[in-house]
């Protein structure tokens, strides 16, 4: 006879979050909560089942109240990044629009390897109403709904059309949010009647469960080969991905650099690293890198990459590596990252494979030569002194650049400031010039780069480190694509910074458009002129009274002097706070250095304009350089 297995009759929302609030991780013997908080609005899709459920179940799972689907997804990243992955954020939405809100969102997470829980309500399983409010109705398929959206997004997407269904979709979407290697967005589509349907579930599914991040070490054949050819190589160059913070490598990283004295060049997610003042650190590589990695990067004979995944704009659109012979070692815990540009993979967790690295070269007591390192040191002193010439102010009572801008707010930060930012022209400027003091500080998103990223992600670091000073940092451009989240700040007492930098345009894209014969088209906010073009005066908008009128404290700057007192008093403040500064126009911007590698935007092959016609031709000269590393 089987023994009887206790249950508990619950409704379907009600047994997620029950099961939610009993998940853990654990790495390197601590441990955590999974599932840290849910965000939610709702709508005919889920306010009786989630919704209700989260009422019932309050004191077990804590709740957000975002504004934005979007939003509520950049926020749990920023969560999970700042929890090194091993935390997140769920997400519910109703059916409809607010189940195809999250796929930017998504997909950000899926690009960037980082976990967050998609919870989007659904059309009826019975097919009782049909079609129900909302309802896409797909004449081939009966099965599909607007949800089938998130498949491509998603790591893991499953469909919980019958209650005890639940279980094994439930424990596989736990499991992929763990896989250091598979992580990213998990989908559980959740029809709204199936919501509220109880069942009798058994109570081991309700019992605490810890999902151990594993550290899987190096195999010892590629272990072997990977100390044979850094063992060879005269000119190595280490470039540092995400991996490294993901893993929490950075002092691994740094024991390695020392040791050998290679140099670390990084990625936009890599950079912090190493400190910018490491003697081994010489700043950001590709596109948006500077002349100190981008140089050492062009004659290496060894490029040593850990935990990046080689994008476009690293490789400046594979014409930056380009010595004769070069070779790739890349350590990465992806098989998939592991073998890019016909690399020799090393695959392992970035933390364990360094240690395993560093204890095989000391052996051999090896190092680069002192001529290599002197050459970069000497490169990289050069490089910081043309940041301080960026960030200088010599007249403080003018209007300022965005260098100084990032200038002044880098001479106020320390170690506690976490700075976040994801697409315009600051990315650019950050990656270049930025002096990243810790290994959090320097919170990119480029894997997808999204224009409204950078205030809910905000939000979202801040409940992962309330003791840190957070700044969100954002362009007109940005702010207008999704200021919603600042609602929620206030409502919450989340005490975020922004600050908001006014140019009237898209300056990042208007750049780019001049140079491949765009001649900024459609890039700037002005009043339309007479022939038709966006080239009349800037537009009176003020952004300042946008955020005061959703309840934020604001701080206008005119000058670098007043910008410098407004970002002291905001940072000295406990309440959700944004200095506004108004900065050249977006067909002016000036002050940084200019690219120091390529990156390939196709242009117009055949053209009459003679802009697009020299664009072109400098188009070309650049193609021929690209190579196939093979």
């Amino acid at each position: 006879m089987t023994a009887q297995t206790s249950t508990t009759r619950l409704t379907v929302a009600q047994a997620l979050v029950r099961f939610l609030a009993a998940q853990y991780t654990e790495r390197d013997g601590v441990r955590q909560r999974l599932i840290g908080a849910t965000w939610g609005i709702f709508g005919h899709g889920n306010v009786a089942g989630l919704g209700q459920a989260l009422v019932e179940y309050g004191d077990d799972m804590p709740f957000h109240q975002g504004r934005n689907e979007q939003s509520m997804v950049h926020a749990a990243v920023g969560y999970a990044r700042q929890s090194n992955r091993l935390s997140t954020h769920a997400v519910t939405t109703s059916i409809g629009p607010g189940a195809t809100n999250l796929v930017t969102g998504a997909a950000l997470a899926t690009v960037n390897h980082l976990p967050v829980l998609l919870l989007p309500g659904d059309i009826f399983a019975t097919r009782v109403a049909d079609p129900v409010l909302q309802q896409l109705e797909v004449p081939y398929a009966g099965d599909v709904s607007v949800n089938d959206t998130l498949r491509p997004v998603s790591r893991y997407f499953d469909r919980v059309t019958r209650p005890e269904a639940l279980i094994p979709a439930a424990l596989q979407a736990m499991r992929v949010l763990t896989d250091p290697v598979e992580t990213g967005a998990v989908t559980l589509a959740l029809p709204q009647d199936v919501q509220a349907e109880a069942y009798d579930w058994p109570d081991e599914f309700f019992a605490e469960r810890t999902w151990v991040v594993r550290r899987p070490g190096a195999d010892p054949t590629e272990l072997a080969e990977a100390v044979r050819v850094i063992r060879a190589a005269r000119r190595p160059l280490i470039v540092a991905g995400g991996g490294v913070h993901h893993s929490r490598a950075e002092e691994a990283l740094a024991e390695f650099a020392e040791t050998t004295g290679i140099p670390v060049a990084s990625t936009q997610a890599g950079k912090g690293s190493l400190r910018y003042d490491h003697p081994q650190d010489v700043g950001g590589v590709g596109h948006t890198g500077t002349a100190t990695a981008d140089e050492l990067a062009r004659t290496a004979d060894l490029v040593i990459g850990v935990g990046t995944r080689y994008t476009d704009f690293t490789t400046a659109s594979n014409t930056l590596f380009a010595a004769d012979g070069v070779r790739f070692l890349n350590l990465n815990i992806a098989p998939y990252d592991g073998h890019k540009l016909a690399g020799l993979p090393l695959v392992a967790d970035a933390r364990s494979g360094l240690g395993e690295l560093t204890a095989a070269l000391q052996t051999h007591g090896h190092r680069v030569t002192d001529a290599y390192v002197i050459e970069y040191s000497e490169d990289k002193e050069r490089w910081e002194q043309r940041v301080d010439a960026c960030y200088e102010a010599e007249e403080p009572d003018v209007r300022p650049t965005q260098p100084q801008v990032l200038g002044a707010l880098d001479a106020l930060a320390d170690e506690s400031d976490v700075i976040i930012n994801a697409a315009g022209s600051l990315p650019g400027d950050l990656h270049k010039l930025w002096r990243a003091r810790s290994r959090d500080q320097y919170h990119l998103e480029y894997g997808y780069s999204c224009m409204g990223y950078e205030i809910p992600a905000a939000i979202g670091v801040k409940l992962a480190a309330p003791e840190r000073n957070v700044w969100a940092l954002v362009g007109d451009g940005t702010y207008l694509m999704m200021p919603t989240e600042i609602v929620t700040a206030v409502q919450e007492g989340i005490a975020i910074k922004i600050l908001l930098v006014q140019n009237h345009g898209y300056a990042s894209i208007g750049g780019l458009s001049e140079s491949v014969g765009g001649e900024r088209f459609g890039t700037a906010y002005r009043y339309t002129s007479d022939d038709g073009t966006f080239t009349g005066a800037p537009l009176p908008v003020d952004l300042a009274a946008n955020v005061a009128s959703l309840g934020m404290r604001v701080l206008r700057a005119k000058t670098v002097r007043e910008l410098r007192e407004a970002l002291a008093e905001a940072r000295r403040a406990d309440t959700p706070t944004c200095v506004y500064v108004e900065t050249e126009t977006a067909d002016t911007v000036s002050g940084p250095p200019p690219a120091q590698a390529w990156w390939d935007v196709p242009v117009a092959e055949t053209a009459t304009r003679p802009s697009a016609v020299k664009a072109r031709e400098l188009y070309e000269r650049h193609v021929s350089t690209r190579r196939r590393h093979l």
